[in-house]
């Protein structure tokens, strides 16, 4: 298992029945986790100091109770990349901190490249991949077809202090986007992509991962550069382990490649337990 384990902003204190319990900077939130189908040792919902705290709908979604008093929206730092977050209603806050250990190879590659690096970070989110993208030198597409989801991201720029770098802002359906940049002949140095399990686009198109990944790695086969660096994809999805995407990669690129898979996770204060936060396939040129 890969660590995502050079947080100062972001600490997990505690993990057990169903959720975790996390210090953001000056805040300590207690959100559900599906994969914490452990008991808990400690009180969680009586911590000291605990902020706010997430509460699963039997009907679907949920909702937060504050226990302290918390601006609407905060910031965190991952060495001097920026972040804003901001408590959302279905328990999210807007970032994923695994994903730091994949920033962090992203940068190593990017910046030994040598030369300039275009990236397409596909189902982009808030920018997470794209801030460390750029932070590093390269080129980035950030594509997304949650319209809130891309603005937030163009504040995590501007947070970082990267206003000025090369980024263009695509809200669009994934798919319906690589075909039209296949169309225009654009080639692209690394690919990332995040995929939910379900989704819909902008323009009421679905998105199941089971159905469709496989075609969409295939997809941005055609938009590698004759010289790319990396394609990453990563997968929360239960079932979705690091072997599949592994294959998935392998059969979809048809070109030479290194994949290494592996699951990603966090560090957590309980002696031992390391929380698991998904996995990750990353192909080597």
């Amino acid at each position: 298992m890969l660590l995502a384990d050079g947080w100062k902003d972001y600490t997990v204190i505690a993990t057990g029945d169903g959720y975790k319990l996390e210090k953001w900077a000056d805040y300590i939130l207690l959100r559900p986790d599906p994969q914490v189908i452990w008991p808990s040792d400690t009180d969680m919902k009586n911590y000291p100091g605990l902020t706010a705290y997430y509460t699963r709908s039997s009907t679907g979604g949920g909702s937060w109770t504050y226990l302290r008093p918390m601006p609407e929206s905060f910031t965190v730092g991952y060495g001097n990349l920026k972040f804003k977050l901001k408590l959302m209603g279905f328990k999210h806050t807007g970032l994923f901190p695994e994903q730091a250990v994949n920033w962090d190879r992203m940068d190593g590659i990017i910046r030994a490249a040598g030369r300039p690096v275009e990236v397409l970070n596909l189902f982009a989110y808030t920018g997470g991949a794209t801030v460390a993208c750029l932070n590093a030198g390269a080129k980035v597409c950030h594509v997304d077809s949650a319209k809130a989801m891309v603005e937030r991201a163009g504040e995590n720029v501007r947070l970082s202090g990267l206003a000025d770098k090369p980024v263009r802002y695509i809200i669009d359906d994934c798919i319906k986007f690589c075909r039209r940049e296949i169309k225009r002949g654009k080639k692209y140095d690394a690919v990332i992509m995040d995929p939910p399990s379900f989704g819909r686009g902008p323009g009421g198109e679905t998105w199941k991962i089971e159905n469709d990944l496989f075609g969409l790695v295939r997809l941005t086969a055609g938009l590698l550069s004759d010289n790319p660096l990396f394609v990453l994809i990563n997968g929360y999805t239960t079932g979705l382990q690091p072997s599949v995407m592994s294959n998935i990669i392998r059969l979809a690129l048809g070109r030479d490649c290194k994949v290494e898979a592996d699951e990603i996770g966090l560090p957590t204060l309980q002696s031992g337990i390391v929380l698991p936060a998904g996995a990750s396939a990353f192909a080597t040129f």
